[in-house]
This record gives structure tokens, C-alpha cells and sequence, in this order.
């Protein structure tokens, strides 16, 4: 039996009131009322945002939001077996504040042993606009992305106390169950996707699913820490009500590996081609320009092959997801748009190839 509320009609004004003081953010004020609304569209997490009154004015945040565990079965058992929301706690008790990405303060992050239930509760950060997969992006966020990325990145590359954490450790036990369920994944997905994928982004869906145990068992050098899902929806654009350009949300997929899996990633199933074409030089430049001020000397032709190889963790996650979460019509919708976008980046600079090449000589 977990000891924190496991939805948010279960939070109530003392549980709420106490995480508040324990953090620091409410002085000896009481909560006196309470309501809460949902927001997001999150297929994995149910979030809500809780609107708070007090027994005086102003002693504290007027609203915070709320992350709990998914009331889809098949949802929460994904997240259970993957460690997503055991991941998340993780992140926000023991690494957020190693980095220099801006994500949300933290009230209360707990998780139960068996990493089925979890509650988050953290600062509204009352954006202007969420991010939204399906209707892309300007070049201004672009950017603004490409620096967090970097102040992801640059902090947490080879640094003891981040890499040690075991949640974050790649398990040869889950990774190659992954494997062994991609093909059964693929299937699903070539099959709700025939006729709407076109047949050349298709072919790149399919060849990774025949080099799929080389991909999962990847283990690529200067290890630091990966967002694993940095797409548009995962981040807050103008929060603070335009005071700062963007936060970083949804720490589920955190995981240690290859910075440029999160660049690709963003650069193919993110943005999308129409934005990456025309500036994907430029954004580039921008994450080598960042992470060098950051202290990690990072150039262009060294970080090439590995941002052709990050295209391919947006194939594989978009394949992935679309077999192993819950299926809703917007989800349909993104799954589609992020395979496009990263078969099309794929096959822009033949990723696939750099797999091969990769797989056969262990170099990138």
C-alpha cells in the first residue's frame, strides 16, 4: 500500500500543505481549499494542475501541478517494466539540480517499490504555450531546445553522481527483452501505418528492425545523461508567463548514454524536415558552440556520425510507443509525424549506413 495520493482526486489540502512546508515553499500558513483541472496529453503520466487557497492571501503558489502514474493499465505496466516512473523521481530527487537545463522546483517526488505508482508534484510554470508535436515549431524555439540540450549534456558528461545512479544504468536484462519485442512492436505499427507512411520511410522502419539487437545493445563513448524523449511536447515554451524561453518536462526516458541520441532525436522526429532543411547547419553549429562554453570542446565532424545514428532512437521510439502505450487518435497522429520526421533525417544522411558501420567496426 503506497503512502501518497495516487491520482489526484486523492490529494487533499494536509498531504499537499505538508509537502509545501517540507520544501520550503509555505512558511507556517494552512491550505484551506484545494481544486484541480487536467492538463496535457501525456500517454504514460496523468498530470493535473491544482489551484490552491489559504488561510491568508498570497502565503504561498497560487497553483502547482501534479504527475501521477497513468489509470491505463496497459500504460503503467510499460512504465513499470521500462523503470519510467522510478526514472522520473530520480531525476527530480537526485540530478536535476546537477544540471543546468530548466526544469521544474520540486515539491514531493515519491515512487513505490515496485515502480507502478509515483506522484510528482512541482511548480506551475505557467507557460504561454506547451509544445506541440503536431504543429512544429519556430526556429527561436528551435534554438531555444538546442541549449538546453547542451546544458543537459555538457554538465552531466562523466560525472560520478549522475552516471552512478542505478535506474539510469543500462540493463542488458531489459534491453534485450526490448529487442525481443521490437519485432512484435514493428508489426503492429507496419501495419497501422501502411499506406500512410510512405514506402521509402517505411523501408528505413523496416531495416532497423532487422539490425534491431546491434541498435539495443549499442554502447557508444563520453557517456553523460540522455533526456531519451526530447520532442516538442516535452517542453514549455514562455514560462513564467514569457520571463524565461523554455523548460524541459517529462524526465521518464532519462537514461545515460549519447548526447547526440537527444540532438538527432530532436532534429528528425522534433522539429520535423520543413524546419530541420533549411537550419540544421545552424542548429548544429549552435550545439557545438554550447557545449564548448559549457567546458566539453565539442566540433562538427566529430559529433556527425553520431547525430546520423541519434536519427534512428526516433524510428525506434516512435515504433516502439505506437505497440506499448496506450492508443488515443492524438497518439496516432504523433507516432506518424515523429517516424516521418525521422525516417526523413534518416534518409537524408543514410543513418542506417552509419548503423552498419557502426555494428562492424565499433566506431562512430
Amino acid at each position: 500500500m503506497v503512502d501518497f495520493p495516487r491520482k489526484p482526486a486523492e490529494v487533499d489540502a494536509g498531504w499537499l500543505e505538508a509537502r509545501l512546508r517540507e520544501s520550503g515553499a509555505l512558511g507556517d500558513a494552512r491550505v484551506t481549499g484545494l481544486s484541480w483541472v487536467p492538463i496535457g496529453t501525456g500517454q504514460v503520466g496523468d498530470t493535473a494542475r491544482f489551484t490552491l487557497t489559504y488561510d491568508r492571501e498570497g502565503a504561498g503558489p497560487a497553483t502547482v501541478a501534479g504527475k501521477f502514474a497513468s489509470a491505463d493499465e496497459t500504460s503503467r505496466g510499460t512504465a513499470a517494466t521500462l523503470q519510467l516512473y522510478t526514472k522520473e523521481v530520480t531525476f527530480y530527487r537526485e540530478v536535476a539540480g546537477l544540471l543546468d537545463a530548466r526544469v521544474p522546483r520540486t515539491f514531493a517526488a515519491q515512487v513505490d517499490e515496485n515502480g507502478r505508482e509515483f506522484v510528482l508534484l512541482f511548480e506551475d510554470l505557467a507557460p504561454e504555450r506547451g509544445g506541440n508535436q503536431l504543429l512544429g515549431c519556430s526556429i527561436d524555439d528551435a534554438r531555444a531546445a538546442i541549449r538546453q540540450a547542451a546544458a543537459i549534456h555538457a554538465p552531466s558528461r562523466n560525472h560520478p553522481a549522475i552516471l552512478g545512479q542505478p535506474c539510469f544504468q543500462p540493463n542488458p536484462a531489459l534491453t534485450g527483452q526490448m529487442a525481443a519485442l521490437y519485432p512484435q512492436a514493428h508489426a503492429v505499427f507496419r501495419e497501422r501505418y501502411d499506406g500512410q507512411l510512405a514506402p521509402e520511410l517505411m523501408r528505413v522502419c523496416d531495416e532497423l528492425n532487422a539490425l534491431i539487437g546491434g541498435w539495443f545493445g549499442r554502447v557508444l563513448p563520453d557517456p553523460g545523461l540522455v533526456h531519451g524523449d526530447f520532442r516538442l511536447d516535452n517542453m514549455l515554451f514562455g514560462v513564467g508567463n514569457g520571463a524565461e524561453p523554455i523548460a524541459i518536462v517529462d524526465w521518464q526516458t532519462t537514461g545515460i548514454g549519447c548526447g547526440l541520441t537527444d540532438v538527432g532525436y530532436f532534429m528528425g522526429c522534433g522539429i520535423g524536415s520543413a524546419l530541420r532543411r533549411p537550419h540544421e547547419d545552424e542548429l548544429l553549429d549552435l550545439y557545438c558552440a554550447e557545449m564548448s562554453r559549457r567546458g566539453v570542446p565539442t566540433a562538427r565532424e566529430a559529433i556527425w556520425t553520431r547525430y546520423r545514428l541519434g536519427a534512428l532512437h526516433g524510428v525506434s521510439t516512435a515504433v516502439f510507443s505506437a505497440a506499448f502505450v496506450v492508443r488515443t487518435p492524438r497518439g496516432d497522429e504523433n507516432f506518424l509525424s515523429m517516424a516521418t520526421g525521422a525516417c526523413e533525417l534518416a534518409l537524408d544522411h543514410d543513418s542506417i549506413g552509419a548503423l552498419r558501420h557502426f555494428l562492424e567496426t565499433g566506431t562512430c
